[in-house]
């Protein structure tokens, strides 16, 4: 997906060329066609098929493409890389994301919002922007559940889920209605990033929190939502979930598996599209707040660089801030030290060395704090290690004399 620019680039983007016609599979891009709307206009079954776009009146009705069925024509090649240039210059929307979707094997993801279209131009991007930023959210909870299932994942793992994101998105969207993304499926045949476990980890969860919310809504039961932590349904899913039903009517999701792949195993050849509407807003809220305030303590033992150091007096207490090196997938915890730690975590600072210290991250704060601090102890490193480390410092030394106290 796009990052937030202005809004006369989001609406039109150059397509990309496709693959080379003899590469090109004429039923995947039939199937493609059929998929974005483009209808099946009169032609000898088994042999050709010409297709217009979905929006084919006035001019754009003179706009048409002739497929073969398959590659076993002799002028299949020819006709395909006629097709793919009348891709390429059509004005249709969807002529874009069928050249993506035949560039390489992807996953495609339909979202629709159901909201009354802005008349003014700053709100149609506002509602353009918010719908892009509620479907990352909820790929970005897809993406930490992947990597295991928890209720609440808080900072863990979030890093090696964005990046993962950042490699595998984009997308276009019509208006703030419509917005389609796509995620590439590794085949194995070359090297290359893999969506697919996000995209079946995302309809996995989207069913379970779909069937816990009707269950809750119908009966009552608080603990609706407890089995389908193990589905991938968590706090980040439900919240992402919320930010793209309010202020509409409701969001509707629908997953195409690439077709030049197919389905993965266990899953349907066309998944069933989920839905969920304002009325399903305050289970989705009681069940986030649940699973932040369930998700139990994780103890650890953490071996992080001090970035930050503070207390009141130049005795008793005070608290760190580490970068984390190794002992927890998150970038940084605070940690509150008696005296004696505190000593030692400043004095390992002075010297360009890391630390290593023991505790439990509470999920409050989202596993950014350690508390019950212990064992608090120095940590050797290379040289090269430490002289970065050192650098750090003398481009900090007055911020670390006045929070070391002078000791």
């Amino acid at each position: 997906m796009h990052r937030p620019t202005e809004p006369s680039r989001h609406t039109r983007h150059a397509p990309p060329g496709g693959p080379p016609p003899e590469t090109a599979d004429p039923a995947v891009l039939a199937a493609l066609l059929a998929r974005h709307g483009w209808r099946r206009r009169g032609a000898a079954a088994g042999t050709y098929s010409r297709w217009t776009p979905p929006d084919a009146t006035g001019a754009r009705g003179r706009t048409s493409l002739l497929v073969p069925d398959s590659r076993a024509y002799p002028d299949s090649a020819d006709l395909v890389a006629e097709a793919l240039a009348a891709l390429r210059h059509s004005p249709a929307p969807s002529a874009r994301d069928v050249l993506i979707a035949l560039h390489t094997p992807v996953d495609e993801i339909h979202w629709q919002r159901d909201a009354s279209e802005p008349e003014a131009p700053a709100a149609a991007w506002a509602a353009q922007e918010q719908l892009r930023a509620g479907a990352r959210a909820l790929l970005l909870a897809a993406a930490l559940t992947a990597r295991g299932t928890a209720g609440y994942h808080g900072a863990r793992h979030r890093r090696q889920a964005e990046t993962a994101l950042g490699r595998l998105l984009t997308g276009t969207a019509a208006g703030g209605r419509e917005l389609t993304t796509f995620l590439p499926v590794g085949t194995g045949a070359a090297p290359g990033p893999d969506g697919r476990p996000v995209t079946t980890a995302l309809l996995r969860a989207l069913y379970a929190a779909r069937d816990a919310t009707d269950r809750q809504r119908a009966t009552g039961a608080p603990d609706a939502f407890g089995p389908a932590v193990e589905a991938g349904v968590c706090q980040e899913l439900t919240e992402a979930i919320g930010a793209l039903v309010r202020g509409s009517e409701g969001i509707r999701i629908t997953l195409h598996w690439a077709p030049a792949v197919g389905p993965p195993d266990g899953f349907a050849a066309r998944p069933e599209p989920v839905a969920f509407a304002p009325a399903d807003l305050p289970v989705l809220r009681e069940a986030g707040a649940r699973y932040i305030r369930d998700e139990p303590p994780v103890a650890v033992q953490l071996t992080g660089v001090v970035v930050r150091m503070r207390r009141e007096d130049r005795g008793g207490p005070g608290t760190v801030r580490l970068r984390i090196l190794a002992g927890a997938d998150v970038p940084q915890v605070r940690a509150t030290l008696d005296e004696d730690d505190y000593r030692i975590a400043g004095h390992a600072h002075l010297l360009g060395m890391p630390v290593r210290m023991s505790g439990r991250l509470e999920s409050r704060g989202g596993f950014r704090r350690l508390v019950d601090a212990r064992d608090v102890m120095p940590v050797r490193v290379d040289d090269g290690e430490r002289d970065r480390l050192l650098k750090s410092l003398h481009e900090n030394i007055d911020f670390f004399e006045e929070a070391c106290g002078g000791e």
